[in-house]
């Protein structure tokens, strides 16, 4: 169906050409279509740009995932330092344990080595003298002594209160440096998460960018699926009309072949035009019919005389 469009809008371009007639439908025509196939054009760059920005959209997404990750590491990595630092912690209590058991058994042999200096007069005076200040000292803390017995009472742990209170001392030390340890994990947790706040906040708004061109690229491919559809239904409307005028000069061909075939029964003869020459059949049909308008003519002329010539006789 084409390629018999084609030809006939071929033989009417020639004709038209012959006949030296401005082709300005036939130019819009062609104008149209060539705007079509540049909207057809413009459409399909839009969708590849959509397509580049959808891909490009995705690697940014995957790479934020990557950061997230590698954040969650990090965080996993402080949670395994701090269990290897409590096992430090329970290793270092178990060695002071220790430390002070032996420290227990130096102070039962300084006891032996005092009870054998005991019998020396020069110590025992000097031992008196510290056992005055020590009451008067002991008198003085003699409610927070009686507390530390209470506790050593209370607790299996501890039989002396020096025990006691080198575990308080030990303890203290330790917290001292968990506190200490704490605060600068805290400080690194409050920096990964302000970092990670950071990137995620960073990344929404670059999403957030990025879903703003996505829409105006959708609006944009919208529009152009529009603009393409109405030059599709011109295309379809321009191709109907030229099948019309196509046919409809099929048939003005086919009357002015039949007129010039009439023509040649009437002459009994067969003007050397070609089948494809309308114009040429149609001024042999015009000469005819001159002729016979010429003879129609005469005839009428001459009749007024016809009686008079029957008269004479």
């Amino acid at each position: 169906m084409s390629v018999l469009w084609e030809e006939s809008f071929q033989m009417v371009l020639e004709e038209n050409l012959l006949a030296e007639k401005p082709l300005t439908c036939e130019d819009s025509y062609i104008n149209r279509a060539t705007q079509l196939l540049e909207k057809k054009q413009e459409m399909v760059e839009m969708e590849e740009a959509l397509q580049a920005k959808k891909e490009e959209f995705q690697r940014r997404m995957s790479s934020l995932k990557q950061r997230k990750e590698a954040l969650e590491q990090k965080e996993d990595e402080l949670k395994e330092s701090m269990v290897r630092f409590d096992k430090f912690l329970k290793d270092t209590e178990a060695k002071q344990s220790r430390a002070l058991l032996r420290a227990e058994e130096g102070r039962q042999t300084a006891a032996q080595k005092e009870a054998e200096a005991a019998t020396l007069k020069e110590e025992l005076e000097g031992l008196v003298q510290k056992k005055e200040r020590l009451e008067k000292r002991l008198h003085k803390y003699r409610p927070f002594a009686q507390y530390l017995e209470q506790v050593v009472v209370q607790s299996e742990e501890f039989q002396e209160i020096p025990e006691l209170m080198a575990r308080f001392s030990g303890l203290f030390e330790t917290q001292n440096i968990l506190a200490e340890r704490e605060q600068a994990l805290q400080k690194a947790v409050e920096n990964a998460r302000a970092e990670l706040l950071k990137v995620v906040e960073e990344k929404n708004d670059e999403i957030l960018h990025q879903n703003n061109q996505l829409a105006d690229l959708q609006l944009r491919l919208e529009e152009v699926r529009t603009q393409a559809l109405q030059w599709e239904s011109r295309w379809v409307h321009i191709q109907n009309t030229a099948a019309q005028k196509t046919l409809l000069l099929g048939q003005i061909k086919m009357a002015a072949l039949n007129l010039f075939h009439m023509v040649c029964k009437q002459k009994k003869e067969v003007p050397p035009v070609a089948v494809e020459d309308t114009e040429g059949q149609l001024e042999q049909v015009q000469r005819c019919f001159q002729d016979l308008s010429d003879m129609l003519t005469k005839s009428q002329q001459g009749e007024p005389g016809l009686p008079a010539a029957a008269a004479d006789p």
